[in-house]
């Protein structure tokens, strides 16, 4: 059964053939999207026994608890997500502005690595980009990298917060010193109680240039760090109660498993890239990382009205 998001378009290059419309998917690839969302901040807190089932099961309970699919395949919220308080849903609403956009940028950009922009925090200086600032970087398959500014709203889009998403996303002109190729504001939101994503393309700003450097082997560590340790501790039988309540099957290509064992964090992204498609065939995501959800995911498939 898929899932379905409607979803806006605007700026774009014309190359990447990017209209609005509606983003066809499953639960399988939305809750890959929201675990492979990390900080620097976050990773740690996998290599303390419990504490990584309970991270592990707020990004999965977020998802569950703030939308459901109706029968038609679209994404409502709950009513749990409705009576939260005002600071609650702004938290939530965050949350599911970075899975929407990991989510489409990988499967409209072809852009599976995305990096939160923290991760450069020992080697710039969060500081030195200001306090408005996109909130991810991401490299798509050919190696370009983009700048994601991602915003989540439990209400209707409005004009001014696709302005604010266009002004924050020109904050990254450079990766390593290559240009940005895109500068990329979007926002999940609320049309009604149907979940819909808003992207847009702006030009950079030539007034606002800070440069992110070259990202040393071990930033890498940022993106697969906490996905190995979930896939460790929810394999574990000392964790079956995480594993029953996520009820989901996370895993890691063998031969990615055993270089991110070994802390070849660079190696294991190499690998992912330059096999790509051997990765898809067998039903992994580029990255190496699948994510199957259970029958309870499908269970909630229904329309509550």
């Amino acid at each position: 059964m898929s899932i379905r998001i409607n979803y806006q378009s605007q700026d774009f290059p014309t190359r990447y053939g990017l209209r609005s419309g509606v983003l066809r998917t499953d639960w399988d690839a939305l809750l890959w999207a929201a675990l492979t969302i990390g900080r620097p901040s976050r990773w740690h807190v996998f290599r303390h026994g419990e504490a990584s089932q309970y991270e592990a099961l707020f990004r999965l309970s977020t998802v569950r608890m703030a939308v459901q699919r109706r029968f038609n395949g679209a994404l409502v919220r709950t009513q749990a997500f409705k009576a939260l308080d005002p600071t609650e849903k702004g938290m939530i609403s965050y949350f599911l502005g970075m899975t929407c956009c990991k989510l489409f940028a990988d499967q409209l950009l072809y852009t599976p690595w995305l990096l939160h922009l923290d991760v450069f925090y020992n080697s710039i200086g969060i500081n030195i980009l200001g306090r408005s600032r996109p909130d991810l970087v991401g490299q798509d398959v050919s190696g370009c990298w983009h700048a994601f500014e991602c915003k989540g709203r439990s209400v209707s889009l409005s004009e001014i917060d696709k302005q604010k998403a266009k002004a924050q996303a020109r904050r990254v002109e450079s990766v390593g010193g290559v240009r940005s190729t895109l500068h990329i504001g979007s926002v999940a939101f609320f049309n009604g109680d149907q979940l819909e994503f808003y992207w847009r393309d702006p030009e950079p700003n030539p007034d606002e240039k800070p440069l992110v450097p070259p990202q040393p082997d071990y930033h890498w560590k940022y993106y697969y760090e906490s996905v190995l340790s979930l896939v460790a501790e929810l394999g574990d039988s000392a964790f079956p109660t995480a594993r029953k309540a996520a009820d989901v099957n996370v895993s890691i290509h063998p031969e990615i498993y055993m270089l991110l064992n070994d802390g070849q964090w660079a190696g294991a992204y190499a690998f992912a890239r330059d096999n790509r498609d051997v990765l898809l065939a067998d039903g992994y995501h580029a990255d190496g990382v699948r994510v199957i959800a259970g029958e309870s995911w499908y269970r909630s498939a229904h329309d509550d009205k």
